[in-house]
């Protein structure tokens, strides 16, 4: 079972961990960490779910789609390293991956 670091939006840092297969935000959601909303629930067709992913492993990332990129763009807080969790599955080669949970919108 793969890691995940979570950077809250106080910047408390946990680790948790989480089956691969499932979202990146399903694992935060699973985890307990109520301020990741993820209103449209993966469904990619809003933003609560933006994070700020570790350039460590932004290589390891498929693409983002035109869909993904679209929403980001309603985000105050988008930068290089954002990313909406819903998009990103958790694998066995994500184990580490620390994402920061982006400012609320």
């Amino acid at each position: 079972m793969p890691k995940l670091i979570v950077v809250t939006r106080e910047g408390e840092e946990r680790e948790v961990m989480g089956d691969a297969g499932l979202s990146v935000m399903e694992v935060i959601r699973d985890n307990g960490f109520d301020e990741l909303l993820a209103i449209c629930g993966g469904c990619c067709s809003c933003a609560t779910c933006h994070v700020h992913v570790d350039p460590e492993f932004a290589a390891k990332l498929p693409p983002m789609s035109e869909d993904e990129n679209d929403l980001l763009d309603s985000s105050p807080d988008r930068d290089a390293r954002s990313r909406l969790s819903c998009q990103m599955q958790f694998t066995n080669a994500l184990d580490g991956l620390r994402v920061t949970i982006a400012a609320e919108d």
